[in-house]
């Protein structure tokens, strides 16, 4: 008996794939950066891509040209641990900023001793409590961490990102300091900033929540998300800061310095300390609210 089953010709009318539509678009053929994106955008409008893909593909078109000084955070604006400082002030240190790894210095920056993986430090914090001399003892301490260090990467300010991504897959590496022409420590990346410069904001686990932007961390002393809105941070500290002009506290700091500022920088007003923890040179993330001796902030206002 003949089979019924016929391979029917495709339909005229049948809808080209994604892969059709954009090879249409790409005729002819782009001859710079410029023409691709040009292409990509119009793909955008001409709804072949979303946006977000939109913004991914212009992202890797433009990462082959951008170096690491680009996106590097300034030495200035580093987070490090100092070898000649307690685990315990370190370790104040570890849970204000929460990163995984931290360069650690000897007299200052340009000392760099090593990389600390903070899961290094876990199983050594398992064996002692927090009354232990070893947490408190700088020469023990000193010893403990330069024990753990894993060895420096570094990079040239020159290193066109493409490459340097390469490197910390083959490397199986995270982090690496950045050194300008003369040697001279300028700053480090991490491939979540190589990333983020395709993909966008890569949020983690330790990103804020609403449940977790205002943190206390003593009787008077908070850890604030940048992100935390004004009448959250209002409402939690009996504070009156306007809402019109920003919608988040760190709109307000920065308003209040005139600038973006930088870490370890210090200002006060309304009764409040505001000192910056963390902040690179594209954003404000995290500051730590001081209440003063005679503040009525956290106070439920009278009614």
């Amino acid at each position: 008996m003949a089979s019924n089953i016929e391979n029917k010709p495709s339909s005229d009318n049948e809808k080209p794939n994604l892969w059709q539509r954009l090879k249409k678009l790409f005729n002819p053929d782009p001859k710079t950066t410029e023409d691709m994106v040009a292409i990509v955008e119009a793909a955008s409008e001409n709804e072949v891509i979303d946006e977000d893909a939109q913004r991914m593909i212009a992202g890797a078109l433009e990462f082959s040209v951008m170096h690491t000084r680009d996106i590097m955070i300034p030495r200035t604006q580093m987070n490090v641990l100092r070898a000649d400082e307690s685990l315990q002030e370190n370790l104040k240190k570890i849970i204000e900023t929460s990163h995984s790894r931290y360069p650690v210095v000897g007299e200052n920056i340009d000392e760099v001793l090593g990389i600390l993986l903070v899961k290094d430090l876990l199983p050594l914090l398992y064996s002692y409590d927090s009354k232990s001399q070893l947490l408190t003892d700088t020469d023990q301490s000193q010893k403990i961490i330069i024990d753990l260090l894993r060895p420096v990467v570094l990079v040239p300010e020159s290193k066109r990102l493409n490459i340097l991504l390469k490197q910390f897959r083959e490397d199986r590496n995270h982090m690496a300091l950045v050194i300008d022409e003369y040697g001279t420590l300028s700053g480090l990346v991490t491939i979540e900033d190589v990333l983020e410069e395709i993909v966008g904001e890569i949020e983690d686990e330790h990103d804020p929540t609403v449940d977790t932007q205002i943190r206390q961390i003593s009787q008077s002393n908070f850890m604030v998300q940048a992100l935390t809105p004004i009448s959250t941070f209002n409402d939690f500290f009996h504070t009156n800061f306007s809402d019109e002009e920003f919608d988040t506290i760190g709109g307000i700091i920065s308003n209040l310095f005139g600038r973006l500022p930088k870490r370890n920088e210090t200002i006060n007003t309304n009764n409040l300390t505001f000192h910056v923890t963390h902040a690179d040179n594209r954003r404000l993330y995290s500051v730590r609210v001081t209440l003063e001796s005679d503040s009525e902030s956290t106070k439920p206002d009278p009614e």
